[in-house]
């Protein structure tokens, strides 16, 4: 089986994993990869929906986002992914949906606090939200220009520390080594989303939690001295 003929196979997967887990509804949301080696990338077709989706109906693309094979156009949040590929090489895989809960803060444009352990096992820190675009943005080359927003956003933190932005107004986006590993980030995030805003509804003033705590947790299962786990090198993009 070729390489691309694999990351089909694991794209599919991975779409299908948005649905199982609720974290889609209709055609909504998308999931991509990339072949570093080759450029070439593989996302959902724009529009399809979930349960008529198979490893023909995905799309594959270069990395100006021209089809290179596939029957079907690709998602329309494409160069969103694109960029977010071009601007941080050791990103495997994109992860866009509208699951209930990130997208409630990212509508209302607040940055997801780290309130507990459970965020900080997989964020280091607050999970960021864009600025808001403004109308040239939105009126030209929209859907790359959202990429760029997450980009900036970015400047300054290690994306695979912080795997995860918010775009305002809009959803979550989340990527890592592979795309199996950003859908389950997607599904982290919407559980993490979920608990920060039953907490904050609960305690307003709900500190965020101690930085020693936040840096214990996230650095034992990431990183170089990381210790949870069976495997080696635990970060992103491998199972915990």
């Amino acid at each position: 089986m070729s390489a691309i003929a694999r990351l089909r196979l694991e794209v599919l997967e991975a779409n299908i994993a948005l649905t199982r887990h609720g974290l889609v509804v209709q055609a909504f949301g998308n999931a991509s990869a990339i072949a570093r080696d080759s450029g070439l990338v593989v996302i959902k077709p724009s529009g399809v929906p979930y349960d008529e989706l198979d490893v023909n109906a995905l799309v594959v693309t270069d990395l100006a986002g021209r089809v290179v094979e596939g029957p079907f156009r690709p998602s329309s949040d494409l160069p969103t992914h694109l960029a977010l590929y071009q601007a941080f090489p050791a990103v495997g895989a994109v992860v866009h949906t509208h699951s209930r809960f990130a997208t409630i803060w990212a509508q209302a444009g607040r940055e997801i606090p780290c309130l507990g352990t459970t965020h900080a096992d997989y964020f280091r820190g607050t999970i960021p939200v864009t600025d808001a675009m403004t109308d040239d943005e939105i009126r030209s080359a929209y859907e790359w220009n959202t990429g760029q927003a997450i980009v900036r956003r970015l400047a300054g933190l290690d994306p695979a520390a912080v795997p995860a932005a918010l775009v305002r107004g809009h959803g979550p986006f989340c990527w890592a080594r592979s795309v199996g590993a950003a859908a389950d980030l997607a599904v982290i995030l919407e559980e993490v989303a979920c608990m920060a805003w039953h907490t904050v509804a609960l305690a307003p003033d709900a500190p965020a939690l101690p930085r020693a705590l936040s840096e214990k947790h996230f650095l034992r299962k990431h990183g170089p001295g990381a210790y949870y786990g069976q495997g080696q090198g635990q970060g992103h993009g491998q199972k915990q």
